[in-house]
């Protein structure tokens, strides 16, 4: 039997389980600096404007608190209710919105992940259509890293969930290497992506500690899988997982199911938002998950020689 404990440490919540370094009776002069992460919940709208201005109230706040990287979530810069206000709303990554956002990321000394900005590329004269990008920009306002989401939301649910992202979006290409930043190697992706446990694997094999989901999970798909998916993530890839959530209406047509988090290497939820907007934070702790990798060495166990061939052996 396993005994989870909840502790209660320099004002946050704490859950202690069996491979987690203990924590109890240790000074602050003993423990090691751990680098603080602070994720955001927020609720879009088509006004650009209001968009920012909660941005910049979030990253103020956590930059008060000492934070060292910011994650927003997708669709931080704005939500349309259509596809042509999308579409005409969008801009370039060197354009003024993002100009802005590097502004902030300097003033305030952090690291941010914008997890999902509307881009209007080089092929935008050709056919029409955006990139959905996860921009990293460092303490000095710098892009350092760009993603862009290759898993498109294509779903038409009966439980009258509707949406093709496929056309307006423009699918991304390729995996981008993992972003060495104070809080560790962070592994890209968008909402979607976290469904294909491939992509995972394979950022974690380039040396992820932190995998990060960015999202607009709709309700009826959160409700189901949204914490389920996150954890999973957590426990096949021993890594931290950071969730930044769209929460709330957004439009007349569109609501988000919200309760951004994060997971640790051993799938536990250690922190997670609570309604409306708002943020959460989390201490990084790498000695704990090289730890949990070093006592369930999952990737070495793993048979890579045999996936993708499965024999079919004939009856008789």
């Amino acid at each position: 039997m396993f005994t989870i404990t909840l502790m209660y440490v320099g004002g946050f919540i704490y859950l202690q389980h069996p491979l987690q370094p203990t924590i109890r009776n240790m000074s602050a002069a003993q423990a090691p600096p751990r680098p603080l992460i602070a994720v955001c919940q927020m609720t879009s709208t088509s006004n650009k404007e209001k968009n920012l201005s909660t941005c910049s109230q979030l990253i103020r706040e956590a930059a008060s608190r000492s934070a060292c990287m910011v994650f927003l979530p997708e669709a931080c810069d704005y939500i349309g209710s259509n596809t042509e206000e999308t579409l005409s709303l969008a801009e370039p990554l060197d354009g003024d919105l993002m100009q802005r956002y590097a502004d902030l990321a300097r003033e305030c000394g952090v690291w941010l992940s914008l997890g999902g900005f509307h881009e209007k590329g080089a092929s935008w004269d050709r056919d029409r259509r955006i990139s959905n990008a996860h921009v990293i920009l460092d303490d000095t306002g710098h892009v350092v890293s760009v993603y862009r989401k290759t898993h498109l939301f294509d779903v038409d649910l009966q439980s009258g969930v509707s949406l093709k992202e496929s056309s307006f979006t423009i699918p991304g290409a390729e995996l981008v290497a993992p972003v060495s930043t104070p809080a560790g190697k962070v592994g890209l992706a968008v909402c979607y992506d976290l469904r294909f446990p491939e992509m995972s694997l394979a950022l974690s094999r380039e040396g992820a500690e932190i995998l990060t989901y960015p999202s607009a999970f709709t309700v009826t798909t959160g409700l189901a899988h949204w914490e389920v998916l996150l954890r999973s993530r957590a426990i096949e890839n021993q890594c931290y997982v950071v969730a930044a959530a769209q929460t709330g209406a957004h439009n007349q047509r569109r609501t988000s199911f919200g309760h951004a988090m994060v997971v640790d290497p051993w799938g536990v939820v250690i922190a997670q938002c609570q309604d409306g907007v708002g943020l959460c934070y989390a201490e990084i702790n790498l000695p704990y998950l090289h730890r949990v990798r070093q006592e369930m060495p999952v990737r070495c166990h793993r048979r890579a020689d045999l996936y993708g061939d499965v024999t079919r052996e004939t009856p008789g």
